[in-house]
């Protein structure tokens, strides 16, 4: 009798035996209008970051890969889609160095570390960026706008309040629709809300992501700034919230399998990000929120699974 060879591999299981690569690649898509308007709007040396965290990402992932003797087109794509991420949440004023070495971190230690693609438990690209941001925090908090120095949104927020943010705009609205298209200091790929929703509404619609994650993190954090008397569109607009929820939050490894987990999950990104966001030193929370709720995941995902039917525990059977 003929023996049969079965692939074993990472969840999400599908029987299409490629499915996960063209998943990757429908990240990509949906990730390049904002990662051309962040090169649009920065410049070549933006442009430059994004080539050299994506081609550092590839370059580590195919050397674990040849050392694991476990060549996989599956895990270069998520490098792929690491390295593009990793890229479009830094500063555009980054030597090319840096995004190298958080490149590096993301694929070596948040991945490859944890047992590589479908095994990892932290977004690569963030822990990435706090990697970056703990180790060389002045490089990590230089932005420009048209070649100028200058403070994000989020920045100007913490430094200096709420009216003299908005005065840097000219109004509320012309600080509104700044942030909806683009036309802020921030990092490359996460200035443009609008570029950003329209990636995300993309894999909605394909149906690779949850809409409940992004709604729910998105919404909270609108309702929880406006109760503590913050402009809650000036928040969800500013900072790296719209790339964080459609693009980071929803990252299959990281978050709970169970649905009412995710609403727990988004629940605590929302709450988290707006904390930090209020009452932490730092003017933008989005990175560390999901790190922290990654961690949380499992423990979410276990409280919220259901029982099997007729699921009798321990301590009752030896009764």
């Amino acid at each position: 009798m003929e023996a049969r060879k079965f692939i074993v591999e990472s969840s999400p299981h599908f029987f299409s035996a490629n499915y996960k690569y063209k998943l990757m690649g429908l990240v990509v898509i949906a990730l390049l209008p904002a990662a051309i308007l962040g090169v649009y709007n920065f410049g070549v040396h933006a442009l430059l970051i994004i080539i050299v965290s994506t081609s550092v990402a590839i370059l580590t992932e195919a050397f674990f890969n040849k050392l694991k003797k476990k060549p996989s087109a599956v895990e270069q794509g998520s490098a792929v889609v690491t390295g593009l991420l990793l890229g479009m949440i830094l500063p555009p004023t980054l030597p090319l160095w840096v995004p190298a070495i958080g490149s590096f971190v993301a694929i070596a230690i948040a991945k490859h570390a944890f047992g590589g693609a479908g095994m990892t438990i932290f977004n690569p690209a963030l822990v990435g960026r706090a990697f970056l941001v703990a180790s060389f925090p002045a490089l990590m908090a230089a932005y420009i706008l048209d070649g100028i120095t200058s403070a994000t949104p989020l920045q100007m927020l913490k430094l200096n309040g709420y009216q003299s943010a908005v005065s840097h705009f000219g109004s509320n609205m012309l600080a509104y629709k700044s942030m909806f298209l683009g036309n802020i200091a921030g990092s490359i790929g996460e200035t443009s809300a609008l570029a950003l929703l329209i990636g995300g509404l993309f894999l909605i619609f394909l149906k690779v992501i949850d809409w409940k994650i992004p709604t729910i993190y998105i919404g909270t954090v609108f309702v929880l700034t406006a109760i503590f008397g913050q402009d809650p569109i000036y928040h969800i607009l500013g900072g790296g919230l719209f790339i964080g929820a459609f693009f980071m939050a929803t990252a299959y490894e990281g978050m709970p399998i169970t649905k009412s987990g995710r609403i727990y999950f988004a629940l605590g990104l929302g709450i988290l990000t707006t904390v930090i966001r209020l009452f932490g030193g730092y003017p933008e929370g989005v990175n560390f929120s999901i790190l922290i709720m990654n961690a949380a995941a499992p423990l979410i995902e276990r409280l919220t699974i259901k029982k099997p039917f007729g699921y009798i525990k321990n301590k009752e059977k030896k009764k």
